[in-house]
């Protein structure tokens, strides 16, 4: 399309998003509390509807949407659906930030957002294996696809925006903000799942029970759409926003100019990316495999071990503030490193060893993951930050987690535990490291 036709369709694309912000210049503030407040919830949102998939690829795909396999192979064509989200996820960023440039911050958050509810959605309609035969895993996976674009595509940039505005000592308090979603997304999830297993017969949760958590995924996005509208079509967001040059940037420009800084980025947050679905998602699944618990005891252990997180994740910004949130990095990733080494013989024992393993995991993950995001990304230039935090995400769920329930599954089952060890080392080696070469480009910039 010509730079004319685009200027054409300028004015009138983004007209309504600007009489939108006119109407609220004038009566309404946004603080930094009511930014932290959007961006916990939006991420919640979001972070829901993925447990919920991730939980349901444990508890209910194998047996509905894969019956003619065994146990053990129904559960890793659930985990290989599973990855598709992260795989796609970049490209839904890519796309949605041509869609912002285009149309505007409002047209594509609500866009991203009603196609992530109607992806969730539509897995609650979807029939299964018995009734629609090989159509429903094809649909299955169509609609894990749109999971991951709409994700990609749903990043407002509010917690750039809080990093940005932070004061110089509360650096690490509020990039933790932006952390807080997953642990309550999960929660969440856990918890609902765990009401119906508690409520509802085996057969019945299979035949209709697992639907509704899908349910509820599309309302609460429709909450959580309403409650970040309200912020990003406000003046002061927009003005905010453009103070900091945070814009969304060509995905073709951004890897040319700061690429080394995205994949630095992944890599030195991949030891909380790896162990994120090893204490969430793996954990469930080896037990339900090995019989050792009943799913409504571990989900229990599980919700307790999402609060513990939540714990974890506000203690790490406090930590973060008083030794620096790359030190907390790299310490977090040698504590890491140190609890693959027990995760075997926790994993392979009662169901006190396994209550231990997800507990301390949790603990573990809330601290790491609380300084995940953030303490690379803040290495970009401020007309980067924008794209570059959302594709660093995107690469650090791609490269550490997406995998993860798949692959040290497979190899738990065919070679043994120890390749939960061997995950977990690798993700702190590589943690270490990028930390490590962040910091000897950082002192050349300063040469």
């Amino acid at each position: 399309m010509s730079s004319t036709t685009h200027e054409l369709h300028e004015p009138s694309s983004r007209s309504m998003e600007h009489d939108a912000r006119l109407t609220t210049a004038d009566r309404h503030k946004v603080a930094p509390g009511e930014i932290a407040v959007g961006v916990v919830i939006g991420r919640a949102s979001e972070y829901f509807d993925f447990f919920v998939f991730g939980i349901a690829s444990v508890l209910v795909f194998p047996a509905v949407f894969f019956p003619f396999a065994p146990r053990v192979e129904g559960a890793l064509y659930a985990f290989a659906l599973f990855s598709l989200a992260f795989i796609a996820r970049p490209f839904g960023t890519a796309l949605f930030m041509a869609i912002q440039r285009r149309w505007g911050r409002s047209v594509k958050l609500t866009g991203a957002l009603f196609l992530l509810g109607t992806a969730t959605v539509g897995m609650a309609f979807l029939p299964v294996y018995a009734t629609l035969g090989s159509t429903s895993i094809v649909l299955l996976a169509v609609f894990r696809t749109l999971q991951g674009i709409a994700f990609g595509g749903s990043w407002d940039g509010l917690p750039s925006l809080l990093a940005l505005n932070a004061p110089a000592h509360r650096r690490g308090w509020f990039a933790m903000l932006g952390q807080l979603g997953a642990p309550i997304g999960f929660l969440v999830a856990s918890s609902l799942f765990l009401y119906l297993l508690l409520n509802l017969s085996g057969d019945d949760f299979l035949a209709w029970g697992w639907r509704y958590p899908f349910f509820v995924a599309f309302a609460i996005n429709v909450v959580a759409l309403f409650a970040r509208l309200r912020l990003v079509v406000t003046y002061e967001y927009t003005r905010l926003l453009e103070e900091g040059e945070l814009k969304p940037i060509g995905t073709r420009e951004m890897l040319r100019a700061q690429g080394y800084n995205i994949f630095i980025g992944a890599f030195a947050a991949l030891a909380s990316y790896a162990l994120f679905h090893l204490v969430t998602v793996f954990p469930l699944s080896w037990i339900m495999l090995s019989a050792s618990q009943a799913a409504d005891q571990v989900l229990a252990i599980q919700v307790v071990g999402a609060l513990v997180c939540i714990a974890g994740t506000i203690a790490s910004g406090w930590i973060a503030d008083r030794i620096g949130r790359r030190t907390t990095l790299g310490l977090l990733a040698c504590l890491i490193a140190v609890f693959s080494l027990f995760a075997p013989w926790l994993l392979d024992g009662g169901p006190g060893a396994q209550n231990t393993f997800i507990l301390l995991g949790f603990a573990l993950l809330g601290l790491s993951y609380g300084q995940a995001s953030g303490t690379v990304t803040a290495n970009f230039a401020s007309r980067f930050r924008y794209t570059g935090a959302a594709l660093t995400t995107d690469f650090a769920w791609l490269i550490g987690a997406a995998f993860a329930p798949l692959v040290v599954l497979w190899l738990s089952v065919n070679v043994g535990l120890a390749a939960v060890s061997a995950y977990l080392l690798s993700g702190a080696a590589c943690t270490l490291l990028a930390l490590r070469v962040n910091r000897r480009l950082e002192s050349r910039e300063f040469e």
